[in-house]
């Protein structure tokens, strides 16, 4: 119960933290706390290093603010055991770029790197626990603003993979940054790699606040999320990858469009860009978090949340413990 409480409230101090205290910088720092405490092992590439190590798109949506964009590597168990990989989205603060949002919708980017905060409370959960695995957490983490070295809509940018992707809206940007660590994530064949995001609008319109889903092909896997949910009173919903959608994300100048123009399966068409990154992994599940309890209920505080993190832990350790 304390190793569960302390990742959860590990990962809602982070999400709650205002963004001019938690950049790049900070979770960067706050993913090295974490690691220190179980004796993991961090990699952190920072600013052009980005572009020299073949980290184009986090480099790209970074680039314009002053706090310099990182890729945070967290390594931890015997390499020898089932690799388990974690990415998650660590977008400390999203204006939305040149395609800046309105302010109303800016209130609450400071949880755009819920998904770094739940890869972290859940990773710190794994290492409590010395589940049998050889984990790696990846974190994109930067920050999406608004200068000079701003990316810009009908940009062409290459990826860490090599496909290319047009630049159909800035305010997309977590895909970007997930799609050149989820291809180093899958460069490695892990046998199960989860991808927490807080991605898309069209999610919170799909299930709203209080039910994040999740995608994935594996059907096993599926069964398991939802069978940990379920004891675990931890809500989750399986949508599909729907393969007649992935026309939709189509471009005529790259391999990929970051923003299709149709807003209709916004949910199902970002997790189609996220998978055209990942193909060696045996196994993979990408949920899309809002991060964030919009009203209080019993334990659970208006602000920032772990959503799914208890139930993929139970799965984990359902599916690992010896």
């Amino acid at each position: 119960v304390t190793r569960v409480a302390r990742g959860l409230f590990l990962a809602r101090d982070l999400v709650n933290t205002p963004a001019n205290e938690l950049g790049p910088a900070e979770l960067a720092r706050a993913a090295g706390d974490v690691a220190g405490e179980h004796s993991a092992r961090v990699a952190v590439i920072e600013g052009r290093d980005l572009i020299a190590q073949n980290y184009p798109m986090v480099w790209a949506v970074g680039a314009a603010s002053t706090r310099a964009p990182r890729l945070i590597d967290v390594r931890w168990g015997d390499a020898s055991l089932p690799r388990l990989t974690l990415v998650g989205k660590g977008v400390c603060f999203d204006s939305g770029g040149l395609d800046i949002k309105p302010a109303s919708a800016m209130l609450t980017m400071k949880k755009d790197m819920g998904g770094a905060a739940a890869v972290l409370a859940l990773a710190h959960m794994i290492m409590d626990a010395k589940l049998p695995v050889a984990l790696r957490v990846l974190i994109p983490a930067v920050e999406n603003s608004v200068s000079g070295d701003a990316y810009r809509p009908g940009d062409v940018l290459k990826s860490r993979k090599g496909i290319t992707v047009e630049i159909g809206n800035t305010d997309a940007e977590g895909r970007l940054v997930l799609a050149d660590a989820l291809t180093e994530g899958d460069s490695e064949a892990p046998d199960l790699m989860i991808c927490m995001a807080t991605l898309t609008g069209a999610a919170r319109v799909a299930t709203g606040f209080d039910l994040p889903p999740f995608f994935t092909q594996d059907e096993k896997l599926a069964g398991d999320l939802m069978a940990a949910s379920v004891r675990e009173a931890d809500a989750m919903w399986r949508l599909p990858l729907w393969r007649g959608y992935r026309e939709l994300i189509d471009s005529k100048v790259a391999d990929l469009n970051n923003s299709p123009s149709s807003p209709n399966g916004g949910a199902i068409t970002a997790a189609l860009f996220l998978e055209r990154f990942v193909e060696k992994a045996k196994a993979f599940a990408h949920f899309d978090i809002p991060a964030w309890n919009e009203r209080a209920r019993a334990g659970r505080p208006i602000g920032g949340e772990a959503q799914a993190v208890r139930a993929i832990y139970a799965m984990l350790k359902a599916r690992y413990r010896q």
